[in-house]
């Protein structure tokens, strides 16, 4: 039986942190609508990332993609860096 792997999640967001070996801290910001008064809200929430190259430094925007459990809060792993820092 030949089955076919659907698409993974992804989100975009900013590297906030790269402190860690092999893991990067991105910030996600999401806008919804609130269900009552009609006002869109900015929600924020950060995602503990698997960067196996260590490429990602903070300030650029990057990709990831959902994946297997990594550790107790990596579940997430880059998938590509969107668009670099300019470093002055």
């Amino acid at each position: 039986m030949n089955q076919t792997r659907g698409q993974i999640k992804t989100l975009t967001g900013t590297v906030v942190s790269n402190k860690m070996e092999k893991t990067i801290v991105v910030n996600v910001t999401r806008k919804y609508k609130h269900p009552k008064y009609g006002k869109y809200i900015n929600v924020n929430k950060k995602y503990y990332a698997h960067d196996e190259k260590n490429e990602a430094v903070i300030g650029d925007e990057v990709m990831i993609g959902f994946s297997r459990p990594i550790s107790k809060t990596k579940k997430w792993r880059l998938l590509k860096v969107t668009r670099k820092v300019v470093e002055v």
